[in-house]
């Protein structure tokens, strides 16, 4: 997973008077719109019921952080990438996978992508959907809110568009590990939902799902969440629900070559002219077997994973960010990272430098009957090219790791994510109009 952040604070917008003129922004019933009514209520703080005293205490959170921290920091939509797939982890996601109803083919699907992405810029910029808003985020600004769309094998065969269905949305081959729910996995449309505020991402996941009206339906959808920003002393690596810290060798956008490993170029590609700028996504919904794992003494997990489970660094010493020793011993002569060690199976230097950036969320979805938690990662990974990026990874996790026995993958989808919109596109205009 990406190393994470403090979002900078951003200073509210100064109270000024609405001008009549500007349509796009949603107003509250006294005339501010919501952006400028968050400006206000972040530099005077929130008081709830404050004229009912025990009630407004009650109900306010203790200690609430103020809006222009967490609550004002805003991504934008009109990117040369969409949003979602290199901003920092967001505290709540939702992933949802639609098919297009019967009948549903190219023209309904181009105007879906029109009301989504206009949806998606709305909310995003902290506005109001266009219609029907539900009032959900209403007091909440656009708290890093990101929303981005993909499309499915499937797609390219209901919407006549086979011929531009790029190679490397093939089907993932079969895993040792999958134990796959095929109503669960895949689907003709996919959508990434993110936000550093529960609310404001079930706010877009009502209003894309409203959006979808008749011309599609959910397939699948699944809830995770994250650590929040700010919640550590210091900008740290976050930890999944072994307890691991997870996304230490992440690629990261200052290196040369991440732009090559994780999107697709403009130009001199194997991809179709329409993925321009765009990156695929593999999604996996992959049970942790926590009863097992947390059986496993501490020295059990850190030789499971060759990392130790305090601060991520390699078990051949130093920190972190030290480079893995994978020829150290120790003084028996054993290797001090297993040769089955996770850390060493999925390093790019051992799969021919095929590389992928991991950006999950963790979820928890209740309690089994047996006692067990239905509780993991909803992986999603992004690259280039899958073949040569998770493929090439997960065959080698396939031939002998570690944590392998400690977890089950249950559902799967591989999806083509477009370039960015530019100002007056919505999201996949090139393929849908070419």
């Amino acid at each position: 997973m990406p190393d994470q952040s403090i979002p900078e604070a951003r200073t509210p917008e100064t109270h000024t008077p609405v001008d009549e003129g500007t349509p796009s922004e949603s107003r509250s019933p006294e005339g501010l719109t919501r952006r400028k009514l968050l400006g206000t209520a972040g530099a005077t703080g929130l008081v709830l019921g404050a004229a009912g005293g025990a009630v407004g205490y009650a109900t306010a959170p203790s200690q609430a952080t103020p809006l222009s921290s967490i609550g004002a920091d805003e991504a934008m939509f009109h990117v040369k990438h969409q949003p979602g797939i290199t901003q920092g982890l967001q505290a709540r996601g939702h992933l949802v996978a639609f098919d297009l109803a019967a009948g549903a083919g190219r023209k309904e699907a181009a105007a879906l992508l029109r009301r989504w992405s206009e949806t998606a810029r709305r909310l995003m910029a902290g506005e109001a959907a266009a219609n029907g808003d539900t009032d959900v985020a209403r007091d909440a600004g656009p708290s890093s809110l990101t929303v981005t769309f993909g499309f499915g094998n499937s797609f390219f065969a209901r919407t006549g568009l086979e011929k531009q269905r790029p190679v490397a949305l093939d089907p993932l081959p079969d895993f040792s590990s999958d134990h796959l729910d095929k109503a669960r996995s895949n689907g003709d449309l996919w959508v990434q939902i993110g936000a550093n505020d529960a609310l404001v991402a079930f706010h877009a996941l009502r209003a894309i799902q409203k959006d979808a009206g008749s011309a599609a339906k959910v397939r699948w959808q699944m809830n995770g969440f994250n650590r929040t920003p700010g919640a550590t002393a210091h900008p740290m690596t976050a930890r999944n629900l072994m307890g691991q810290m997870d996304g230490t060798r992440n690629p990261k956008p200052t290196e040369s070559d991440f732009d090559q490993r994780i999107f697709v170029p403009a130009s001199g590609a194997k991809d179709p002219a329409w993925m321009a700028n765009g990156s695929y996504a593999v999604v996996r919904r992959i049970r942790m077997l926590l009863d097992d794992w947390e059986r496993l003494s501490l020295k059990a997990q850190e030789q499971v994973i060759g990392r130790k489970k305090s601060d991520g660094a390699p078990l051949s010493g130093g920190g972190e960010t030290t480079a893995m020793d994978l020829e150290k011993t120790d003084a028996h002569g054993d290797l001090v990272v297993p040769i089955n060690a996770h850390a060493r199976i999925t390093r790019p230097d051992q799969n021919g430098g095929a590389a992928m950036l991991r950006r999950p969320f963790s979820y928890h979805d209740g309690i089994d009957p047996d006692g067990a938690p239905d509780a993991g990662l909803l992986f999603v990974c992004w690259q280039a090219d899958p073949l040569r990026g998770f493929v090439t990874v997960q065959r080698k996790l396939d031939r002998g790791d570690a944590l392998s026995k400690y977890i089950r993958h249950e559902s799967s989808g591989l999806f083509a994510v477009p370039g960015g919109a530019a100002e007056g596109e919505y999201v996949g205009q090139r393929l849908l109009e070419a």
